[in-house]
């Protein structure tokens, strides 16, 4: 597989050749153009990772290219200018045009390959910032050390490990992304673009086909996620959303590689690996005509479920401790911890929305809460639970919830009693009749139970 496609625009034919043999021994695959309009040309039929480009040649020079490709927004590559009589007004005037970099000729071959480097490493960065700008990616990792997390981190590394497609399924927050992420980076395509088609209206037709495959009008190129993702991962967001005429021309191109621009004459080539998501059945939507049987077959060649975290609730704690200190760290919110009892409500909290809903909660009380502890009362408010009216089922909710789960049974029963007991002495009063009305003791076995648990009858904290 390529490491990049370098497209050299030099006049001098020896120079071409050169840097077309050193470059092709590296890995690269090159293209060659004499002139600005061959460059044009190369440029519509496939998009370069990087250009070489030559500042003094017949017609038009590299500076008023490269000006062109300036004014048409269209340097979505780094540009290396290249020049045997160069001045610093020529280099200043490249880099205020966008260039990357610039080197003299002749031309040291290890630093070529090293701007070179440098340059495509920029670029993937570049992509990759960009794209998180215009989509809302889900922002959590494969975290959890769980035996089902590890078993889905193992099957993960070893899918990475092949070009086939990959389906991933799951409810919506369980970190479809997340996953489709950890295989491309495990992947050999790791050092290519991740291109990620969650910010796209995948049903608009029009829009979603010139989203995808870009468009060409007026002589101006605008590249498509598809030829973004050239030489790395596409990631569909949501297969199921796709309408029937974008599944069409889906299964078409990447069954060929090969595709054309909205408006454009030519085909264009891309070499990608496909990982969907989906939070649907697909199969049912194939049964019920809402999905290309083609396509889903496709897609799925390697399915890969993901378990909803009420699955798995082990890992939560583990969750939330990690969002906690990212939210610290990261985003600069206050460090507070949890108490024992509110981390026991949260593990057993449904958690509806999965890891998106616990990330949410997490930031959510760090930005409302106060003080350096979060205790079961903050959580209960933050979750939407609204508390009893009654104090004294409140307090004993509140024993129960405090409770650190990690004793063994018999010393966990026996702090239960203490403490529910306890909260129902302050509530009556201290008043032994109500008391025994409230827990439905008899008065002996009562007195008998509070002295075997160290409970003094006048006591009420």
């Amino acid at each position: 597989m390529s490491i990049g496609h370098i497209l050299v625009v030099d006049d001098e034919v020896e120079i071409r050749n050169l840097l077309a043999e050193l470059l092709a021994d590296e890995g690269y695959t090159v293209s060659s153009a004499a002139d600005a309009n061959e460059a044009r040309a190369l440029i519509a039929a496939r998009r370069p990772d990087l250009i070489l480009l030559d500042i003094w040649m017949p017609g038009q020079d590299g500076i008023s290219l490269l000006r062109e490709w300036a004014e048409l927004d269209q340097l979505v590559w780094p540009v290396v200018m290249m020049s045997g009589h160069g001045t610093v007004e020529t280099a200043v005037e490249a880099t205020r045009l966008g260039a990357f970099d610039f080197i003299e000729k002749p031309i040291s071959l290890d630093k070529l390959l090293l701007v070179i480097e440098h340059g495509l490493e920029n670029n993937r960065l570049s992509r990759e910032n960009e794209q998180l700008k215009r989509s809302v990616p889900d922002p959590f990792e494969l975290i959890g050390d769980s035996e089902y997390m590890s078993t889905l981190r193992s099957q993960a590394r070893k899918v990475a490990g092949h070009d086939a497609w990959v389906l991933i399924s799951g409810e919506p927050g369980t970190g479809k992304q997340a996953l489709a992420r950890f295989i491309h980076q495990h992947s050999p395509r790791r050092h290519f673009p991740f291109i990620d088609t969650g910010g796209v209206a995948m049903g608009g037709r029009q829009n979603a086909a010139i989203e995808l495959f870009g468009a060409e009008s007026d002589g101006k190129i605008r590249y498509g996620l598809l030829e973004q993702a050239n030489g790395g991962t596409l990631f569909i967001a949501e297969a199921a959303d796709m309408d029937e005429q974008t599944q069409m021309q889906l299964i078409s191109a990447l069954e060929n590689q090969t595709f054309f621009r909205v408006g454009g004459a030519e085909p264009v080539r891309v070499d990608v690996r496909v990982i969907a998501a989906t939070r649907k059945d697909l199969e049912m939507e194939v049964r019920q005509g809402r999905f290309r049987e083609d396509l889903f077959y496709h897609l799925s060649v390697v399915p890969l479920p993901i378990e909803p975290l009420r699955h798995h609730a082990q890992d939560v704690p583990v969750l939330l401790t990690h969002y906690l200190e990212a939210a610290h760290r990261i985003e600069g919110l206050p460090r507070r911890e949890l108490t024992i009892g509110a981390r026991n409500l949260l593990k057993a909290h449904a958690w509806p929305g999965n890891v998106r809903e616990l990330k949410n909660l997490v930031q959510r009380m760090l930005i409302l809460g106060t003080g350096d502890a979060i205790d079961e009362q903050e959580v209960q408010r933050a979750l939407g639970v609204l508390p009893s009216n009654d104090e004294a089922n409140d307090a004993a909710s509140s024993a129960l919830i405090s409770l650190n789960l990690d004793l063994p049974l018999r010393d966990a029963r026996d702090e239960f009693e203490r403490r529910y007991l306890l909260a129902q002495l302050k509530s009556c009063d201290g008043s032994m009749t109500e008391l025994a009305r409230l827990t439905g003791m008899e008065r002996t076995n009562l007195y008998r139970k509070l002295k075997s648990l160290g409970i003094s009858a006048n006591e009420r904290s």
